[in-house]
């Protein structure tokens, strides 16, 4: 038996990481066409971050797991390729169904089954490069993910802009319908979604539970290991768990009763039901002498390593800024830019094609960006790499409020760009050596705790800020993610790891 991991030729890591072509393809759609398809339904603009609260919610809940269960799942198709194929299936046909919602609140659901199977079928990928490649193959493997996201998202948000302009595809509609090019657009994407993941599903087989547990045993051989952390009792978690379902309870009534901040009520309610499932899985899948089990996602939550921990600010911030462009993107736009917030006239529908044109270009960016990342990384540090990129992402949202012609808005994409192919990979790649094999997948999981909390708060404030301190005005929203943006570039300075 192999004692460690073979290195992978070009076509193995292409073909194991082409099946996230697919996946972002989903993710560019939701992101540069579901906000215009909640307005075209009907839906007020400081509403719209509410409605979009199923994209880190599902998230939170979904990721670890998902990454458990696959970190312990082993049948005909492998331990984490199930999980890619069934919940590709289920995305695939919630893309379908999204630009056919008859109204408002069916496409609010569809978003939430659409959000919930991507997640299914991407936070495995993650840890898939972890499974497959030796640990200095991990940053070439996250590079092609990057790379492949950049390239279907490309794809993907032009879609809408390029059916209409090249095809000649309707991007009008009746009022409170949803045009033609956004509907062909989504057809699109479900086919390239199933086909994708299908590819890497059918081409790429895994390493068996026994081979990944020698790869392990080798490696840990070869270097000193680390304290394990001493695990909290059950007692501890518990009651944990209940302190937050009723602090979250009381947040919840007493800003309910507050019209200001009504939309607070979600954020808290987020945190209750993650509470609950806390505490109900310590409770009755557990107990203080074992470690398996669902519970064993609360106790790696509490144990994971301190890098983790320091590298959660960092994403904290540039997820936050990420969100607040993605939701805002397009009405800041068409209001600022184009002048017209009515979704049936002409004007807002090029704005809203302009976006998607836009949130494309920042993608292609990011294809580039992703070549010469490493090398920029190998000279001056990962760390100081990932707070320029993301210095660059912030300053480009911020100059949106300072341009008027929109075609001058693609300069600002270059930054964006940049900032979002180091946000895909910098951080994973700094994470990567750190964590343990056999746990790779639920920590994966656990890591995305903190690229949606961000999210989740964004839902919950940007409404409020828009409504009451922004005055309808959408662009400065931007300008808020901007800044957020620049601090989680200076934060990533702090993180304790030897890059």
């Amino acid at each position: 038996m192999l004692r460690q991991k073979p290195q992978l030729n070009f076509w193995q890591i292409w073909n194991m990481c082409f099946g996230f072509l697919g996946i972002q393809f989903g993710f560019a759609l939701q992101n540069a066409n579901v906000s215009r398809i909640f307005q075209t339904l009907g839906a007020d603009i400081d509403d719209i971050p509410i409605l979009w609260i199923a994209a880190p919610l599902t998230g939170l809940i979904v990721q670890p797991i998902i990454g458990y269960l696959s970190d312990n799942t082993w049948n005909s198709l492998g331990r984490r390729r199930p999980y890619f194929l069934y919940g590709a299936i289920a995305a695939s046909l919630a893309i379908v169904v999204m630009p056919n919602s008859p109204a408002l609140w069916v496409a609010a659901g569809a978003l939430w089954i659409m959000d919930a199977s991507i997640n299914i079928t991407m936070e495995p990928f993650r840890a898939f490069v972890g499974d497959m490649l030796p640990d200095e193959q991990h940053a070439k493997g996250f590079a092609f993910q990057s790379f492949f996201i950049g390239i279907a998202s490309v794809i993907a948000s032009a879609l809408p802009w390029l059916l209409t302009n090249v095809l000649d595809v309707s991007n009008t509609a009746a009022s409170g319908e949803i045009a033609d090019s956004v509907r062909y657009s989504f057809y699109f994407g479900a086919a390239m979604f199933i086909s994708a993941v299908l590819w890497t599903v059918y081409s790429t087989k895994e390493y068996s539970p026994e081979q990944l547990a020698a790869f392990e045993q080798a490696k840990q051989q070869s270097k000193q290991a680390a304290p394990a952390s001493k695990p909290r009792s059950l007692k501890q978690y518990t009651i944990g768990a209940i302190g937050c379902v009723v602090i979250g309870i009381a947040l919840s009534i007493a800003i309910y009763t507050n019209e200001l901040a009504k939309e607070l009520y979600l954020i808290a309610g987020g945190f209750v039901v993650f509470s609950l499932i806390q505490g109900i899985v310590a409770l009755m899948l557990q107990n203080n002498k074992t470690n398996n089990g669902l519970f064993a996602i609360v106790s790696d939550l509490f144990a994971m390593p301190l890098q983790m921990k320091q590298l959660a600010v960092t994403q904290f911030f540039s997820w936050f800024a990420l969100f607040a462009m993605w939701i805002y993107t397009t009405s800041a736009v068409t209001s600022f830019h184009y002048q017209s917030s009515d979704t049936s006239s002409q004007a807002y529908n090029n704005g809203a094609d302009w976006v998607g044109m836009l949130f494309a270009s920042y993608n292609g960016f990011a294809a580039i960006a992703a070549i010469f990342i490493p090398f920029i990384a190998a000279k001056v540090g990962m760390k100081k790499c990932h707070m320029i990129n993301l210095c660059c992402g912030g300053f480009g949202l911020i100059s949106f409020i300072f341009i008027d012609d929109p075609s001058w808005l693609l300069l600002p994409m270059v930054g964006v760009g940049i900032a979002w192919a180091s946000i895909l990979s910098m951080p994973y790649a700094l994470l990567s050596n750190v964590l343990p094999a056999h746990k790779m997948g639920v920590y994966m999981g656990i890591f995305n705790f903190f690229i949606v909390l961000p999210q989740l708060l964004a839902a919950s404030i940007l409404g409020p800020l828009v409504r009451y301190i922004f005055e309808q005005q959408t662009i400065y929203a931007l300008v808020l993610g901007g800044i957020s943006m620049i601090i989680a570039g200076f934060s990533v300075l702090l993180v304790k790891i030897n890059d």
